[in-house]
């Protein structure tokens, strides 16, 4: 165990879940912020900081990017977003599901026998991350207000659209990328 990582990782959960995002920044932005922190920042952490997880967790990273990509788009379905907005179990489902899946990506792609098969899961999650997230910003309206009962707030969907961006697009793609050098490392070392 590795506390360096464990700690921070368990911190943003535990800060995510707590701090009123949504008293501080537009709704769905709230939404966003959370959600990338806990598949891109907290759940790498945590996976760094229990290597064992990668061990039980040993899911083919293609099979785990794929996993995460279904349950990702899934949550930003209206009614699926709907429901984890307006609804205590919905929140709580939505929740877990993105941590369960962003542990699966990160303890399947950081397995140091397959690094270039990490590297794939990464960067094929990175590719869905930013369609997702351009989707998002380049939406002609609020994609969510209606099914969520609120007034149309396209502002806070772009600002939204754009944390995803910002954050899950660079992370997934720099640890796909030095994935892809360790990997062409450790070949040119054999």
């Amino acid at each position: 165990m590795s506390v360096r990582f464990l700690l921070p990782g368990l911190a943003l959960l535990a800060a995510v879940w707590v701090m009123p995002l949504e008293a501080m920044m537009p709704v769905f932005a709230a939404h966003m912020l959370r959600h990338m922190v806990l598949v891109a920042v907290a759940a790498p952490l945590i996976v760094l900081g229990l290597p064992w997880l990668t061990e039980r967790l040993a899911v083919p990273p293609l099979a785990a990017a794929a996993a995460e990509f279904v349950v990702v788009w899934a949550w930003h379905l209206p009614v699926a977003h709907g429901l984890g907005r307006t609804m205590a179990l919905g929140f709580v489902a939505e929740q877990a599901s993105f941590l369960v899946v962003g542990l699966l990506v990160w303890a399947g792609c950081l397995r140091r026998d397959r690094p270039l098969a990490g590297a794939g899961g990464l960067l094929l999650t990175s590719m869905h991350m930013t369609l997702l997230g351009a989707l998002i910003v380049l939406a002609p309206r609020d994609l969510y207000a209606e099914i969520c009962g609120t007034a149309p707030d396209l502002s806070g969907q772009q600002i939204g659209g754009m944390l995803m961006l910002g954050i899950g697009t660079p992370v997934y793609l720099v640890a796909g990328l030095a994935l892809t050098g360790l990997s062409l490392r450790e070949r040119g070392a054999a």
